[in-house]
C-alpha cells in the first residue's frame, strides 16, 4: 500500500499509510509529535491509526537520543517494557533476531493467548469490577485473565533495541 506525506507544516514530514482520513484531532497530534526536537528523519502512521494520548496510537516514531515509551504504551492491550540489559553492541552483534524470536514465542500475540492463567493474574485485585462493565463484555473475565500479559488482538511485537 503506498502513504502519502501529509500537507503539514512540521519541522519533520508526516507519512500515512491510514486507511482513513485523520480527524482533526488527529491531525493536531500527528502535527505536535512531527515538531518534537528528538524526533529522527519522519513519523510514520500505520493503517488503523487513532487517538491516543500524547501520540497517536498506530504511529511510528523513530527517536534520536530519547525514548517514549508512552507513544506506544498507552494503547490497550499494547505491551512496553524498558529493560536494561549488561550486553554492549559486540555481544548482541548477529543475536538480535534470535532474541526477537525467543520473544516472540514467549508473549502471546493478535488473537492468541496465554494456555494457562498466571497465578499473578488470578490475585488482581480488581476482577470483582468487571461486574460493572458494560454488559456485552461482562461475560469475557475468563478470556481477559488469559489474554493478560499477552499483546492482545491486533498488536504487532514492538522491540526497539538501544545500544550504548
Amino acid at each position: 500500500m503506498p502513504y502519502e506525506e501529509l500537507k503539514l507544516s512540521t519541522p519533520l514530514p508526516v507519512l500515512s499509510w491510514a486507511n482513513h482520513p485523520l480527524g482533526h484531532e488527529e491531525t493536531k497530534m500527528a502535527k505536535n509529535v512531527a515538531s518534537l526536537p528528538f524526533v529522527y528523519k519522519h513519523v510514520s502512521l500505520m493503517p488503523d491509526v487513532h487517538l491516543g494520548k500524547g501520540a497517536l496510537v498506530g504511529s511510528v516514531i523513530a527517536t534520536k537520543e530519547a525514548i517514549i515509551p508512552a507513544a506506544i504504551g498507552v494503547d490497550i492491550g499494547c505491551g512496553m517494557m524498558a529493560v536494561k540489559m549488561p550486553f554492549n553492541s559486540d555481544q548482541l552483534e548477529g543475536k538480535l533476531k534470535k532474541i526477537r524470536l525467543d520473544i516472540e514465542a514467549a508473549i502471546p500475540t493478535g488473537f492468541n493467548e496465554n494456555k494457562d492463567v498466571e497465578k499473578s493474574v488470578t490475585n488482581w485485585q480488581y476482577w470483582h469490577d468487571f461486574k460493572d462493565l458494560h454488559r456485552g463484555v461482562q461475560d469475557l473475565q475468563g478470556k481477559a485473565m488469559k489474554q493478560m500479559g499477552s499483546l492482545g488482538g491486533g498488536e504487532e511485537l514492538p522491540l526497539t533495541v538501544v545500544i550504548q
